[in-house]
């Protein structure tokens, strides 16, 4: 192959051309990665769990951004509206546990075990809280901070046993931490108060009819159902640290653009005449344009594999220094970003096959 003979004339070049595609390669799948990461983190806590419906502070849509406060009152008289099957409430607080390198930040999920609603979505390691003197953690968390299933953590004047891990429950920026509802009430001070009660109801109930009837019963608070609920929560992640995530991709994809454009434009001007021969001999329309494309699609290709190659290795490392950083990647998100290199590789073709126009057979006896 010609293009390939050519990029192989100039070895550094085309290997640091290499280098810097697969850099850019890199940054975008991590940027993906994250992204997903945050994406199943933030929700994955709604998302898995089984209640119809959920039941907050009038003012309140979703669990990541707003404060909801209702009583234990609000749930007694849940529990007697028509439909209604079961009422589980469950209290969320921000607080701090001291640890030996300094207080540390946990999103506290107080709930009744016993309910079977409002705990992790799934334990990695161990299992789930039976005792107020008990704690579940992240398990990005507790690898950021070398904690295992046995430890203790003091929570204000509290000191709980880690009883287990869980997975699902990192929201990148804080975690998610389990106690029952009552350690919940000990570690605050204050008894009676819920942030939203997750409700399950009776088979063949109309949600709709429902939710007037319970919003017309207390007017302080708001029902969603679970699918409107989730939609919410993902609008809301949607909203906070991904756009910059999707902005600096932009930027990534605008200097792999920017690298391919350069490097090929480059090559044109230092083979022009090369090029003028090619078209003095009379070489087939479009010979010389596709020759200037497959350089591209040979060095974006390159650059693609080597990132990929480079990714994995590069995730688990990031993942060891950093574990609350959470990376998922998936074959379809592989299959996107090779898609939109190669897409990239003939969009920075553009300008130099331009070039190649002005280049006129008449050169070569100059």
């Amino acid at each position: 192959m010609y293009a390939l003979k050519t990029l192989r004339d100039q070895p550094f070049r085309f290997f640091f051309t290499a280098i810097g595609v697969a850099l850019c390669v890199v940054l975008i799948l991590f940027l993906l990665g994250i992204y997903k990461g945050v994406a199943v983190g933030s929700v994955e806590y709604v998302r898995s769990s089984q209640a119809d419906c959920w039941v907050l502070q009038r003012h309140a849509t979703n669990i990541l951004r707003s404060t909801s406060l209702l009583t234990t009152k609000h749930g007694r008289v849940l529990e007697k509206m028509e439909g209604v099957e079961k009422v589980s409430p469950v209290f969320f607080i921000l607080a701090s546990v001291k640890l030996p390198k300094g207080p540390a930040s946990l999103y506290l999920t107080g709930y009744n075990p016993a309910s079977g609603r409002g705990g992790p979505p799934a334990i990695a390691e161990g299992r789930n809280v039976e005792a107020d003197s008990e704690i579940v953690l992240d398990r990005s968390f507790a690898a950021k901070y070398k904690l295992k299933t046995g430890d203790w953590l003091q929570i204000r004047d509290d000191t709980l046993m880690v009883v287990g891990l869980s997975k699902g429950t990192n929201m990148f920026v804080i975690q998610y931490a389990f106690i029952t509802l009552q350690e919940a009430y000990n570690i605050i001070g204050i008894e009676d108060l819920v942030s939203c009660f997750q409700l399950e109801v009776k088979a063949g109930t109309d949600l709709v009819a429902l939710t007037d009837s319970i919003e017309e019963r207390m007017q302080t608070v708001v029902m969603y159902d679970q699918e409107t609920f989730l939609a919410n929560n993902i609008r809301e992640m949607e909203s906070g640290i991904l756009p910059l995530l999707f902005f600096v991709a932009v930027i990534g994809v605008v200097v792999l653009t920017a690298i391919l454009s350069l490097i090929l434009s480059i090559n044109v001007l230092e083979r022009r005449k090369d090029f003028a021969v090619m078209k003095a001999l009379g070489s087939p329309a479009g010979f010389v344009a596709g020759l200037v494309v497959a350089q591209s699609l040979v060095l974006a290709g390159s650059g693609l594999l080597m990132g990929v190659v480079c990714f994995f290795p590069l995730m688990k490392l990031v993942e060891n220094l950093a574990p609350e950083v959470s990376v998922l990647m998936s074959g379809f998100n592989l299959a996107i970003v090779g898609v939109g290199v190669l897409g990239i590789s003939l969009i920075s073709s553009i300008l130099p096959v331009r070039k190649l126009r002005k280049i006129y057979p008449m050169e070569v006896f100059k």
